[in-house]
């Protein structure tokens, strides 16, 4: 019977101290005289030998227990267990620094969760496992918002961090774009009277023509009729002629207001012969993209003889998402590259953000103006474009891969070092070169988790963590309430 008594007993201290081996191992604690969480009584030098009866036997060289003495697969013997040398779960106690005296708990502020739960109490309690509730000292790190992992586990992870940093955070907008001619530079040629068209100049649509280039030639009764009376005020000694019988009245205004060219009235002047035609020439170097004269059609006042554009100097229109608007700014430099030729690259700037948005694709146009002295780009080409946005203030900043976006609020895991974890909710700013803009909710030095931070979140209760934090905040004026009407 009495055997049997034993044999139940040391059966019990094998299972205890397998139980205890595997907690252990669950939550990242090592089974040494060196940890910090468990620790094996053995014997040292100068120290009483273990007491007590064997409880069992362990190998030395693995996590392996036996009732009996035996061997290892190396052939080493299993070492006996005392009862002195049992596993202990109880922190060392930490010893005070020399010189300094031990740290005295103060004023409990509440008690915590011991499975570190989002649960606080402002009086003692027990949980539903019948553990007492841990007391918060004033003056202790608050950490029941810190998420923690074994560092077994955070290596195998591959968990990283980085350092906040202030810096520019560059951003690059894309946004197609089309080229159009510069309504600045776009000239028509018309007559102001109804005219005849005698002889059209060997131009088409598309050519170049250069500025006073002869286009076409013109007659007009009425422009004959202003060039006879300004003849006979030019042959006249009338009032208003100066000393060189050059006539000072309204023949030559009225010529002038029919669109008469200078040259053509100066031709007059020099010739004192009525012209029996007039010629209307380029106003500009350009490209000719309009042509309506035939010859010997009859023109009435206004119609558009000839549209003239100088498309050396060109716009690029580029439809930006509207989200992209808070970031650009006029004079911010683009890069705009042809479809057809990727090699083929314009550079430019921003000369006008247009004050509306399309209802239907959600974009505003923006106009850049680029230079085109080859005429390598033509009006109506599709194009794609670069635009360096954002400004040049330093802000404090993180990889884009720290942030976790759940949709309603954005999170970083701060490094607090051993495996500790804190979830803090940020605001950012604008995005570019991999990294986002920090405005609120990290400084700069804080150690951010760049990768493996999704990872931490399946291997922690991330959510009660952050649970936490905010029963924390709610709770603090009433805990301090309570804790001052306790005696």
């Amino acid at each position: 019977m009495k055997r049997s008594v034993k044999s139940g007993l040391l059966l019990a201290a094998l299972l205890a101290a397998g139980t205890g081996g595997y907690w252990a191992g669950q939550h990242g604690l090592v089974l040494s005289t060196h940890s910090r969480f468990v620790s094996m009584k053995v014997p040292e030098q100068g120290k009483a030998a273990p007491t007590g009866s064997i409880l069992y036997y362990r190998d030395p060289d693995g996590p392996f227990y036996s009732s009996s003495p035996k061997q290892n697969a190396k052939g080493r013997a299993f070492l006996p267990v005392f009862a002195s040398e049992e596993i202990s779960f109880d922190p060392l106690p930490v010893k005070a620094e020399a010189g300094n005296a031990a740290k005295t708990p103060g004023k409990i502020r509440f008690y915590r969760n011991p499975m570190g739960l989002p649960d606080t109490s402002p009086v003692p309690k027990k949980d539903s496992m019948g553990m007492d509730y841990i007391p918060v000292y004033e003056g202790d790190e608050d950490e029941s918002g810190i998420v923690k992992i074994s560092p077994g586990k955070v290596q195998r992870t591959g968990v990283r961090s980085v350092a906040a940093a202030r810096q520019r955070i560059a951003q690059m907008l894309r946004a197609p774009g089309i080229v159009a001619l510069d309504e600045r530079l776009i000239t028509v040629l018309s007559a102001r009277v109804d005219t005849f068209v005698e002889k059209v100049a060997s131009v088409t649509t598309g050519e170049a023509v250069t500025k006073n280039q002869p286009l076409v030639t013109l007659f007009s009764t009425e422009i004959a009729a202003a060039a006879a009376q300004f003849i006979t005020e030019l042959t006249t000694d009338a009032r208003g002629a100066n000393a060189q019988g050059i006539s000072a009245g309204g023949a030559r205004k009225r010529l002038e207001n029919l669109g008469v060219p200078p040259e053509e009235i100066a031709e007059i002047e020099r010739s004192r012969k009525v012209p029996a035609n007039m010629v209307w020439r380029a106003p500009r170097n350009g490209i000719v993209i309009e042509r309506n004269v035939v010859e010997g059609m009859k023109m009435a006042a206004g119609t558009t003889l000839f549209r003239i554009a100088d498309a050396t100097k060109l716009w690029v229109l580029a439809d930006v998402p509207e989200l992209g608007l808070a970031s650009l700014r006029p004079g911010a430099e683009a890069m705009v590259r042809v479809r057809h030729r990727p090699d083929l690259t314009f550079s430019g700037k921003i000369s006008l953000i247009y004050p509306q948005v399309n209802v239907e694709t959600r974009t505003a146009r923006i106009r850049i103006e680029i230079a085109n002295p080859d005429l390598a780009l033509l009006p109506n080409m599709f194009v794609n474009v670069e635009i360096a946005a954002g400004d040049n203030a330093e802000r404090v900043a993180v990889p884009e891969s720290a942030v976790i976006d759940s949709g309603t609020r954005k999170i970083v895991l701060i490094d607090r070092d051993e495996g500790r974890f804190e979830p803090r909710e940020v605001k950012t700013g604008p995005r570019g070169n991999g990294f986002v803009a920090i405005l609120d909710g990290v400084e700069e030095g804080d150690r951010v988790v760049t990768s493996a931070n999704f990872l931490i979140d399946a291997e922690s209760n991330l959510k009660a963590a952050l649970q936490s934090l905010t029963m924390a905040n709610e709770m603090n004026k009433p805990e301090k309430a309570n804790m001052e009407k306790q005696p």
